[in-house]
């Protein structure tokens, strides 16, 4: 039990803790909206990594074989969805900078939490990487098929666990970033920077090998 435990934080902490594309987004709206907003953001990626965690350790063998044929349709959805996320964010950034009406209206109608945490749930479950990652963990155990339902339920809940933890400290980042650039100049340049990165991560992506 303590060795699914600790292969599940490991894990867990292993998908989330490399920063790419929706990391960024993830602390770029919590800087735009609230830390609540951003939480609810956080627990939808957390709640991806548990369900792909999840199918990783039922499916085995299986999964893999499953895989094979979405691997690039998903890696190009994931890319679109992200590069299209990128231009919105840096095309909202300047509308608001350029109009403060616009910025002020903005703020009066941020995206709600359950809208957040559905969207993060939608992109992070896109993103093939994680689907690959577990699937490896799972099936480069020699002990896969040997698993205990109870253990294989200790290893999700753990990652599950360790995933939400970084992600919500992400978002708290995200809120202080948001506290500390109030002025109009300094949300323009942080916006402008996070749609850049998000886009480079995505155009990286989709020209990586299938």
């Amino acid at each position: 039990m303590t060795a699914a435990l600790v292969a599940g934080l490991l894990a867990g902490y292993g998908i989330a803790v490399p920063v790419g594309a929706v990391a960024t987004y993830l602390v770029s709206l919590t800087a735009r909206t609230s830390l609540r907003t951003g939480v609810c953001a956080a627990l939808g990626v957390a709640t991806a990594d548990g369900l792909y965690a999840l199918v990783a350790a039922l499916g085995g063998s299986a999964l893999a074989a499953a895989l094979q044929p979405v691997l690039v349709p998903l890696r190009w959805a994931s890319g679109l969805v992200l590069i299209a996320l990128a231009v919105r964010g840096a095309t909202a950034a300047v509308r608001h900078y350029r109009s403060p009406r616009h910025a002020a209206a903005a703020r009066r109608t941020p995206p709600s939490p359950a809208r957040a945490y559905l969207g993060l749930l939608g992109i992070t479950l896109l993103n093939p990487t994680t689907v690959i990652y577990f699937a490896a963990l799972v099936l480069g155990s020699r002990a896969a098929q040997a698993v205990l339902p109870l253990e294989q339920g200790v290893f999700v809940l753990a990652a599950f666990v360790a995933s939400a933890s970084w992600q919500v400290l992400l978002a708290g980042g995200g809120a202080l970033l948001g506290r500390a650039l109030t002025g109009r100049r300094g949300r323009l340049v942080t916006a402008l920077l996070s749609s850049a990165v998000i886009l480079g991560l995505a155009v990286r992506m989709l020209m990586s090998p299938a």
